[in-house]
């Protein structure tokens, strides 16, 4: 798994250098004709061409460790970070639990009003959501273990409204010094 989400993460920042400038990843996704960075950037591994969209949903998704969303990134705002370190095999629960805490402690990602008991989560969790769970209490659950702590009692207890945020495709790139 440590092998497969560093060479997502490797070939995505490739194809944003090999675009940029650019403003966001989705301007280099044709539908129908025409480049599209998650299905013609390719990555051989064992004499098999891989694409981005190849290696997260036909072989991270299959690991079956919803925690993948929170460690591959898409080079945008929404995203999760890109760690300063590789993943390793040795160090791979703790660096997946600890980008998934990271994740749900940016504002961007999660908010909760305990006055309303109101969740609003990342779009990546609606999008990925059966990766979590049937519905929305099990996607609660599951993330509750690195949400806040003032939200993360009240996730598994039910009786909670769910809505989704704005997910922002702008490139995360560093704006230029003068």
């Amino acid at each position: 798994m440590a092998f497969w989400i560093n060479a997502y993460n490797a070939v995505t920042v490739r194809g944003i250098l090999r675009e940029y400038p650019t403003t966001s990843i989705r301007n280099h996704t044709a539908k129908i004709f025409g480049y599209n960075i998650w299905k013609d950037l390719l990555l051989v591994v064992g004499g098999r061409s891989y694409s981005l969209e190849d290696i997260e949903h036909k072989v991270l998704r299959h690991m079956r460790d919803p925690r993948i969303h929170f460690a591959i990134v898409c080079a945008s705002k929404g995203c999760p970070r890109l760690r300063n370190e590789a993943y390793t095999a040795e160090r791979l629960e703790r660096q997946l639990d600890d980008n998934a805490r990271h994740f749900f402690a940016q504002r961007q990602n999660f908010r909760y009003d305990p006055a309303r008991r109101h969740f609003e989560l990342s779009s990546i969790l609606k999008w990925f959501g059966r990766d979590f769970g049937e519905d929305d209490r099990a996607v609660l659950r599951a993330i509750a273990p690195f949400l806040p702590e003032s939200a993360s009692q009240v996730a598994s207890t039910g009786g909670v409204t769910v809505s989704y945020l704005t997910y922002d495709w702008s490139l995360n790139d560093q704006p230029a010094r003068r």
